[in-house]
């Protein structure tokens, strides 16, 4: 047994020895593409080290198959070097066994990974789309996804619109249960439109039994002046493809969201 955590112990060291050396490249390489792909004056070095930290643990995450693969050879290169294989072998142990202490550490190490490091990474990735947004002055999504269902925005000069639907189909084009909320150019809700469905056409929003409120001054009691529609159609600039394009990626999702967010 002294044996197995001896040899573990070596092996963990390999492995975190080779990540920090991998880590350590992938942020310079990172912060000098990063300082290639902003304008000059528009993100400094700090900034580009910033973003190049957040994507780390992602690459890292993408090569430790082959990091676990080269810390296995360094470690049993090292016992070799060193004669320690052949002084287990002496003592009866088989080589098989001593495959049982680096075997059982990569076994530990993957749930850690998937269980604790998955996590990690999808939030420094988010925070990744959202810094490198925030440099380059655009929005970071148009679509959200949370418990409470599903959040868009459109908008123009004129004001904007924030859209929740409690569920959408399969190819994101119907919402039901929807809600859009206007706001005008200087925030202030303009009108409320509550409908049972409403379709993503090119023409724009077609919406089935909706009911409109309207504020703005003048109007005391929005309710008295609500408005009950079969079908209503509201002009917009989303389309199909930015929708599908706005929602998050694979790698910003973490392991234990994804039925919620399935």
């Amino acid at each position: 047994m002294t044996l197995h955590f001896y040899i573990a112990r070596k092996f963990t060291l390999y492995l975190l020895g080779i990540l920090g050396i991998f880590g350590a490249i992938m942020a310079l390489i990172g912060m000098v593409e990063e300082l290639r792909d902003f304008d000059l004056g528009q993100i400094g070095v700090g900034g580009a080290l910033h973003l190049a930290l957040l994507k780390v643990p992602g690459d890292l995450y993408t090569i430790l198959p082959m990091v676990t693969v080269m810390a296995t050879v360094a470690l049993f290169l090292a016992l070799a070097r060193s004669s320690e294989l052949v002084v287990a072998r002496a003592s009866g142990r088989s080589a098989m066994r001593s495959l049982v202490a680096p075997v059982a550490v990569a076994l530990v190490y993957g749930v850690i990974a998937v269980a604790i490091f998955n996590p990690i990474i999808a939030a420094t990735s988010r925070e990744y789309d959202s810094v490198s947004s925030g440099y380059k002055g655009q929005e970071a999504s148009l679509l959200s996804v949370s418990s409470e269902g599903l959040w868009l925005r459109q908008g123009s000069l004129s004001g904007q619109t924030v859209i929740r639907a409690a569920r959408a189909d399969a190819r994101a084009t119907r919402f039901y249960d929807v809600t859009f909320l206007a706001f005008d150019a200087e925030g202030n809700p303009a009108w409320r439109i509550e409908a049972e469905e409403a379709r993503l056409r090119p023409q724009g929003w077609d919406i089935r039994n909706a009911k409109r409120w309207s504020f703005g001054d003048g109007i005391d009691n929005p309710e008295a002046r609500a408005v009950v529609s079969p079908q209503l159609v509201l002009p917009s600039d989303l389309t199909l493809a930015r929708i599908r394009d706005s929602f998050a990626r694979p790698a910003e999702v973490a392991i234990w969201d994804l039925p919620t967010f399935i």
